[in-house]
């Protein structure tokens, strides 16, 4: 079971479902913003969308990295990199979520007799160890 990926028709879909326009304007909203976005980045500007978050560059030197097949140093050109940073809102809804669907799953640290887990595992799930050989 794989994770759903939201692509640029998901979100023309959703504008076209909470605004009314058609799915040919809201199409070119969607590109008109991306391309702002991305625009603003390509001329080194940092992009905040409040309660979201910001995408910005990092510039990253030369520095010498190594072949891992041959060990041999080769340069690594000067780049410049993207990132994202989320906002601590959602950076709440992702970690929510998460801490509801744990609390929905059964604890499987437990053994049947609500103590350890099975065969003497731990909690952590691995054998205990109590000091002697068997």
């Amino acid at each position: 079971m794989g994770v759903k990926t939201l692509t640029r028709a998901d979100i023309a879909d959703a504008v076209v479902r909470k605004t009314g326009i058609s799915r040919q304007e809201s199409q070119h909203f969607v590109e008109m913003v991306l391309a702002e976005i991305s625009s603003s980045l390509a001329n080194g500007e940092n992009v905040k969308l409040s309660s979201f978050g910001s995408f910005g560059l990092r510039e990253k030197g030369e520095r010498i990295g190594r072949n891992p097949k041959t060990g041999e140093e080769v340069p690594i050109t000067p780049r410049r990199v993207l990132f994202f940073k989320p906002s601590n809102l959602v950076k709440n809804r992702i970690n929510d979520r998460l801490r509801r669907k744990m609390a929905s799953m059964p604890d499987r640290r437990s053994g049947p007799d609500g103590k350890s887990g099975a065969n003497g595992a731990s909690p952590s799930g691995l054998p205990q160890f109590n000091g002697k050989k068997r």
